[in-house]
């Protein structure tokens, strides 16, 4: 008995990380549903962190590497998008 539970775990931690992508994809598809450009990268950024913890769990760096760089691009379009949003107030 003790030799089929121990053939289990790894399954198991695989459904853990499948469930860390089903919610990375779910984010980012919920991102592109925005119509505020904000909200959208907001969304967008917290997938792309997400499927990069998903990548590197599952030694994907192709997808870490990819998410990750996508992550600052988000980031960087939020800055922006802030200081136009101020300077539109001024």
């Amino acid at each position: 008995m003790t030799s089929s539970n121990a053939n289990l775990k790894p399954r198991r931690e695989q459904l853990s990380w499948e469930y860390l992508g089903y919610l990375a994809s779910a984010l980012l598809v919920a991102s592109l549903t925005m119509s505020d450009v904000v909200k959208l990268r907001w969304l967008n950024l917290a997938g792309c962190i997400a499927f990069t913890f998903y990548g590197l769990a599952i030694g994907a760096v192709p997808v870490a590497f990819t998410n990750g760089l996508l992550a600052f691009v988000n980031i960087y379009h939020i800055v922006k998008l802030k200081r136009q949003q101020k300077a539109d107030a001024e």
